[in-house]
Formats: C-alpha cells, sequence, structure tokens
C-alpha cells in the first residue's frame, strides 16, 4: 500500500449542528460592514485636488457587466475575461488614516478629502493592455497581482487595491484580478464556487504575465476566499506543466480562508518548482471562526496558532514563512483585514514582502519595519527583548530556530559585558508532548 501523506492536523470537536443560517445572523452585520459605500463611486468626477496622488490600476475581471456606469461590473459570473484600467484620486494623507479607504459620503466625492474615480476605461486589445504597462512599467520590473476575498463588490475591491499600492510605497506594477463575489454575506457558497469558476482564468492572466519579457518577477497578494482561488489556480498550473515558472516568486495569503489538510495537499501538488509563500495569521479573526464552523470544523490557515507545534514543524518542512498578527489591533472589527489596515503591516509589504525579501524573527526584533516595542537596556538586550516578549508581530520561518538561537547567545553576551546574569539557555523550548487525550491547539 502508498505510504500515507502526514496530515497537519485532525479537525477536533463536532462538526456544526447549527443551521448556517443562525450562524450568518450572528456575524452577519460585522461582516456587511460599518457603513456601506454610496453607490455609483466609480463614476468619474471632473474635479481633481492639487494635493492628491493618483494611482493608476490594470483590472483583470471574471465579473457580469452592469448596465450601472457607476458600478460598471456585477457579482454575477461573466462569459468572458475584461480588462480595465481605472485611476483613483487618494486624498493626501495630511487627510486620511494611513490603511483606510475614505469612501465618500455622497456621491460625486470630494477628491480633497475622498477616495474618487478620476477614469475608468475598458481595454479591448492586446495593444491597448501592452501599451498600459509600458506607462506603469516599475523600475524593478516587479509585477504586483492582488486577489481580493469573499464578500467584496467590484468598486470596494479596486479602492482597497488602489489603497494597498498606494500606502505600501512598493515598487511594483498593480495589476487586480477580481472575481464574480456578490458582496452579501449571504452568498458564501455562491462566492465559493465563483472563485472555482475563475480558476483557469487567473491562470491565462499570470501565464500572460510571465511571457513579457519585461516581467522580471512576479508578487501575488491574495486575501480571505481570493487565496484559494490563488492557490487552486497555481496547483492548476503547476501539474498543467510540471511546475511553476520562477518568474512568480512570491506568493502572500493573507487570512487565508484555506482547510489546513486541503492547503497542505495542494502544496504537495505544486511540486518543488513552486515560489516562496508567506502567510499572515490572527488567531482573533473572527470572519475565519464562521468559516471553520461551516466548514465541518477544521482549522483555517489563517487563524492557526504558530506555537502549535504541529503546525510549526509542518510549515518549517514545507519553507512556509508565518507572520502573526494576533497582538494588533485595527478597526476592522472582525479582524480580519489587519494586513491591509495596520500601517506597520502595509509598510512591510511595500518595503519587504512585495519585493521578494524574507523577514525573520531578527528583524521583528530590530523593530525597524515593524514599529515593535524593545527594552532599551542596550542594543543587544532590546534585540532579543523584542523578538521574544514585546513584538506585535510574531514571525515563524524556516530559520527562525537557527537565528532565535544566535541571537539569544549575543543576548547573553550583550547582559555580561552590562555586569547582569542571564536568564536564558540560548535555546528555543523544547516542545511539549501532546498525547490522544490532549487538546494542544
Amino acid at each position: 500500500m502508498p505510504a500515507r501523506r502526514p496530515q497537519m492536523m485532525k479537525p477536533r470537536g463536532r462538526p456544526l449542528q447549527r443551521p448556517l443560517a443562525v450562524a450568518l445572523l450572528l456575524l452577519g452585520p460585522l461582516m456587511s460592514g460599518c457603513a456601506s459605500p454610496p453607490e455609483g463611486v466609480l463614476a468619474p468626477v471632473a474635479q481633481t485636488a492639487s494635493d492628491a496622488t493618483e494611482v493608476s490600476i490594470m483590472v483583470a475581471t471574471t465579473r457580469a457587466p452592469s448596465d450601472n456606469p457607476g458600478l460598471l461590473y456585477s457579482g454575477e459570473r461573466g462569459a468572458r475575461i475584461d480588462f480595465n484600467e481605472i485611476v483613483v484620486s487618494i486624498p493626501p494623507d495630511s487627510r486620511r488614516k494611513i490603511g483606510e479607504v475614505q469612501w465618500p459620503k455622497k456621491i460625486p466625492p470630494d477628491p480633497a478629502r475622498d477616495f474618487a474615480t478620476l477614469s475608468a476605461k475598458q481595454m479591448d486589445s492586446v495593444a491597448e493592455v501592452e501599451a498600459w504597462y509600458d506607462r506603469n512599467r516599475s523600475s524593478s520590473g516587479r509585477l504586483l497581482v492582488f486577489v481580493h476575498g469573499f464578500n467584496t463588490r467590484y468598486e470596494s475591491a479596486v479602492y482597497r487595491f488602489a489603497q494597498i499600492a498606494h500606502d505600501s510605497k512598493t515598487d511594483a506594477t498593480p495589476v487586480m484580478f477580481t472575481w464574480p463575489s456578490r458582496g452579501n454575506v449571504f452568498d458564501y457558497g455562491y462566492d465559493k464556487e465563483s472563485t472555482n469558476y475563475s480558476r483557469s482564468a487567473l491562470e491565462l492572466l499570470l501565464t500572460g504575465a510571465v511571457a513579457v519579457p519585461e516581467i522580471k518577477e512576479i508578487t501575488i497578494l491574495a486575501h480571505s476566499m481570493g487565496t484559494w482561488l490563488t492557490v487552486e489556480s497555481l496547483r492548476q498550473m503547476a501539474i498543467r506543466n510540471d511546475g511553476i515558472p520562477a518568474k512568480i516568486s512570491d506568493v502572500i495569503l493573507a487570512s487565508p480562508d484555506l482547510d489546513v489538510d486541503v492547503f497542505q495537499q495542494q502544496i504537495v501538488d505544486m511540486g518543488a518548482k513552486r515560489p516562496k509563500f508567506t502567510v499572515f495569521v490572527s488567531k482573533d479573526d473572527r470572519a475565519l471562526t464562521l468559516s471553520r464552523r461551516i466548514s465541518g470544523n477544521v482549522d483555517r490557515l489563517g487563524q492557526i496558532d504558530i506555537s502549535n507545534p504541529v503546525y510549526r514543524e509542518s510549515l518549517e518542512r514545507s519553507g512556509i514563512t508565518v507572520l502573526d498578527l494576533s497582538a494588533l489591533q485595527v478597526g476592522d472589527s472582525l479582524n480580519h483585514s489587519k494586513f491591509a489596515e495596520s500601517p506597520e503591516v502595509v509598510r512591510l509589504l511595500g518595503q519587504r514582502l512585495i519585493a521578494g525579501q524574507t523577514v525573520t524573527n531578527q528583524d521583528v526584533s530590530l523593530g525597524t519595519e515593524l514599529g515593535a516595542s524593545a527594552i532599551t537596556l542596550s542594543n543587544t538586550v532590546g534585540s532579543v527583548a523584542g523578538a521574544a516578549i514585546t513584538a506585535p508581530i510574531a514571525i515563524l520561518d524556516p530559520n527562525s530556530r537557527d537565528a532565535f538561537t544566535a541571537q539569544s547567545r549575543r543576548f547573553g553576551q550583550g547582559l555580561g559585558a552590562a555586569g547582569l546574569t542571564p536568564n536564558l539557555s540560548g535555546q528555543l523550548p523544547s516542545a511539549p508532548e501532546c498525547d490522544a487525550a490532549q487538546d494542544c491547539r
């Protein structure tokens, strides 16, 4: 018999007993957001603001067109892939909070205070797509492809990505892939099937980008249910081509709504020729709590506890870096969009992750990109204290054990030089044993 594949974690607890509708009613008001934006925000405005920033993004979509010019696309499924160029005006940083989308309270919006659409043009030919890329080509030759999540209308996806591209200050050409989400909390099943409907379209977009000589590297940033679409498209590409093209170098999964066991198998199916994966998780993600309950009570990848030895060992073996954002506090009541709303994480995206650079525990300890607080007895003391005690973002990366051990030794040397006796062994604590009768999560 073939060898049995090891699993990351067996689901514990009983499957969901209550009807899906009850769970959705409990979290529905929160998942719908505090306020809905006014309809028609994608209708271009005539006025501009001299101190606002213009962000041009290319949007590829499998949504069906809308007859409303202020919406452009609905949540229904289209028969083809459409391409659009949308230019969004973003107010100056002095009038907004980094990480937030300033939705207008009325139409037309005021570009001096609100996000506003300056132009929205459909691209009907390859020549138009190429011309847009030539105008917006980054100096690094890197392409950033964003895939949004569940319960997201077309205009919400456009403005959120414009905010990420602007606030991260990344040197990457911004492209968004948007799939048919109805933007309704009660359409979870429809949205999930829409991601499956769009797998080949996303693969086609990525394949086309790989073929462009001027594009040197591609980073994919996917959120929530969009991570399922992304990973499935990459898995499909790997099976079709015996691996994923090297140009697709980095994949960032933010709050991934992925069954942990299924994700492990998807990674196995991709084989060795796969991108570097970075995962943002948060144990207090309330949206993923609901997803877990309606998905057989199996842990979601975006809500795992990285202190769990089963997860740690499996992720380290797979070479996957995990950033735990549980300690970060943002305005999102569901704690499901910390990657976009936290100024520290947005800066980290732009300065390091989108550029393909690895982030380790040592980066957190220094407190530069992430704003980690640290005890300042000395530089050495502060570095390890930040990593072990006070850093708001905990990181699990394949080299974290060796890095932390070496750092702890330097910490001890620094304390010795200060005339103090360290209470550290310089070794990571061993993982506790877990027997069958114990819940180790």
